[in-house]
This record gives C-alpha cells, structure tokens and sequence, in this order.
C-alpha cells in the first residue's frame, strides 16, 4: 500500500503514539502506507528490527542519468531510506528524526532493473543523534553496489 495523498500519509499524532520501530513494522506489514518516494524509486521496506532497516528495490529506465547509467541520487536516496530507517527503530513515542549528512560510495553500477537490498545498521543510538551506516548489495550475485553513513537528529515533541 502506498501513499496517493497527502490525506493518505500518518497523521502526526498517530506517528507520535508509536515507537519509531512500531511505525516502521506498520508499513512494513502493509497496516501504515509506503512513504510516496518509495513508489517514485521502486523500492519498499521489507525487514525491520532494532537497530536494522532493509529495503529491497530496482532501478529503472527513469531512474537513468544522462549517460544511461542509474543515477547517483537513486543509491543515495535508498541509503539514506535505510540507514536513517535504521536509527528510526530506536527512537521512543513521541520522537522523531531528520538526517543531518550522509555520505555515499558507489563501488559499481548496478543494472537497470537489477534486484538489490538496502540494509541499514545503527553504531550510535544516543539522546540527540544517531549514527548509522549502509549497504546496497545485489539479491543474487551478493556483490556490494554502494555503501553509507549518516548522522540523524533526533527530535524530541
């Protein structure tokens, strides 16, 4: 389920009353919509715990650059998605997040139409940051395609 209006998108209060790894099972398990970004770059949360976000996705024809490769904001896009995911799940009711930086590598192109997972890990839940780093990595050959970091700032309501 995604998103197809602002109407559509958890209401704030609600996103309040949940722990930030309560809110993440609920789209993860079809009960709260996909962010709209999600559907915009083919990708979708697929496993979440503590500490851990993954996304699974593929690239398309209009997620090409100019010189026909996948372009660079697709992979950090999904990082970012992932990695900040990550950091969500260890945030208390009544907290939210927002990313301060984030770094990409990309270590190869990766097909258009190509499967990958985008894994996020937590390193640093604290008060007000978090700190998380990222991989996107083929589902069949098991190859890294890219890697991240992120600092997110916590927001306490």
């Amino acid at each position: 389920m995604f998103a197809q209006s602002p109407e559509e998108l958890v209401p704030r209060d609600r996103l309040l009353s949940l722990s930030g790894l309560e809110f993440l099972q609920g789209i993860r398990d079809g009960e709260l919509p996909q962010p709209p970004i999600a559907r915009t770059l083919n990708y979708r949360l697929v496993e979440v715990e503590e500490g851990r976000a993954v996304f699974r996705g593929a690239p398309r024809f209009e997620h090409l650059n100019p010189i026909g490769s996948v372009h660079g904001g697709w992979y950090g896009t999904l990082l970012d998605s992932a990695m900040a995911c990550a950091v969500q799940t260890m945030l208390p009711c009544g907290a939210t997040y927002t990313t301060l930086e984030y770094k990409v590598n990309i270590t190869r192109a990766i097909p258009t139409g190509m499967e990958i997972l985008c894994e996020g890990r937590v390193q640093h839940a604290g008060r007000s940051t978090g700190i998380s780093h990222g991989e996107i990595r083929g589902t069949e050959d098991g190859k890294l395609y890219a890697t991240g970091s992120t600092t997110c700032l916590v927001i306490r309501a």
